[in-house]
């Protein structure tokens, strides 16, 4: 993949639309900077010295969940990476958002407010910002798999990429030269797009090691009980999952949790599956799984790292399944690949992440395009192209 970079055409005395993705986790209640608000400002910054003028769309989180807020927060930081040089306006497509887009001067940016406070499934986002600009430019890799305006709305204009797209592409085709044993290590808490994503390379990968939920629920399909933590999991409905887990591990190469960690009177105990079901909450992996994963991904060529093992964040005692398998991937010898928001606090907390070789900002998007998707985002670009 090949695309038009912001350096393939001249900006001076243009009008940029950017699109980026600085949707940020809430660390206690209050948007922290990030490496996604840092790799923005660099497209942002190179848009100015370029003598652009450039208005940033982004969003953050979703209506109705505790995160969805005002992008002022994401303001502050902007300013910190880009000398002060970016506006921002509690609006989108209204009065005020007009009239600060058409007063920007050149080398100056403006940060209009969350996206999602606007219907996307509206046509009024594209139809009042369309004739405002001369480009568009995409810069948000974890965002490609939305198909929804403020992502793929623009793609009848003239269409650029930024910094963060052209590090994620660049990856991207390393991975079609990938070397086997091809290993996914694959936790965390969302088992749908996991699972899809196993289905559909079950016949490339050599090993799927698994824990947190999607882990729990390959233990439960192999005929163990959980306990308390069943309950959970029917209420979230992930009980129908089950048949596809069992067809997947007649394949031989899935691994879940041979022992687990719960607490008791507030310390780490460990016990072996056998030892289940237990009226406890699991919080991480035990001692034999980490023995065997990190057995197998010292023997690999290619490792792709999706979710933490464990509850790393809340109890530091249940930190040591991720701390010891992201500790295996930068020792192995592997070209490792490691993807996902949350993923990127544990990495920074644990290890170097420079020793990841590719470090992807994107969690679904990557995942999605693993597992073969199209991913709008990019067939826009691709489109473009043409």
């Amino acid at each position: 993949m090949k695309f038009k970079t912001i350096d393939n055409v001249s900006l001076k005395g243009k009008r940029v639309l950017l699109r980026v993705d600085i949707n940020s986790p809430l660390i206690n209640n209050k948007i922290v900077d990030n490496e996604r608000i840092e790799i923005a400002s660099k497209t942002i910054n190179d848009l100015l010295r370029k003598k652009a003028s450039a208005v940033i769309l982004s969003w953050q989180g979703r209506k109705g969940d505790k995160d969805f807020t005002s992008l002022s927060y994401h303001h502050k930081f902007l300013n910190k990476h880009c000398n002060g040089r970016v506006k921002f306006v509690k609006d989108v497509i209204g009065r005020k958002a007009i009239n600060a887009i058409k007063q920007l001067k050149y080398g100056e940016a403006l940060l209009l407010d969350n996206v999602r406070y606007v219907n996307e499934k509206s046509k009024k986002l594209v139809k009042k910002l369309k004739p405002l600009f001369d480009y568009y430019v995409f810069d948000g890799f974890s965002v490609a798999h939305r198909d929804v305006n403020s992502v793929t709305g623009f793609k009848n204009m003239k269409i650029l990429i930024g910094r963060e797209m052209q590090y994620e592409i660049k990856h991207l085709n390393e991975l079609e030269k990938f070397k086997r044993p091809l290993t996914y290590v694959l936790a965390g808490k969302k088992p749908d797009d996991v699972i899809q994503l196993i289905e559909s390379k079950i016949k490339d990968v050599d090993y799927v090691l698994t824990a947190g939920v999607i882990g729990e629920l390959f233990i439960i399909a192999s005929g163990h009980k959980l306990g308390k933590k069943e309950k959970l999991f029917k209420k979230l409905g992930y009980f129908k999952l089950i048949p596809r887990l069992k067809k997947l591990l007649a394949s031989g190469k899935i691994e879940y949790p041979l022992d687990i960690a719960v607490e008791v009177n507030n310390k780490r105990r460990e016990l072996q599956i056998n030892g289940l079901p237990i009226d406890k909450m699991i919080w991480d992996v035990g001692e034999e799984t980490i023995k065997l994963y990190s057995q197998i991904i010292k023997k690999s060529k290619t490792i792709y790292l999706k979710g933490t093992l464990g509850n790393y964040d809340d109890n530091m005692i249940f930190s040591k399944g991720t701390k010891a398998i992201l500790n295996a991937v930068v020792e192995s010898k592997a070209y490792s690949i490691v993807g996902g928001g949350n993923t990127a606090d544990a990495v920074d907390r644990f290890i170097n992440r420079k020793r990841i070789s590719y470090f992807s900002l994107s969690g679904g998007a990557l995942l999605e395009y693993l597992a073969g998707k199209k991913l709008p985002g990019l067939e826009m670009l691709k489109n473009a192209n043409k």
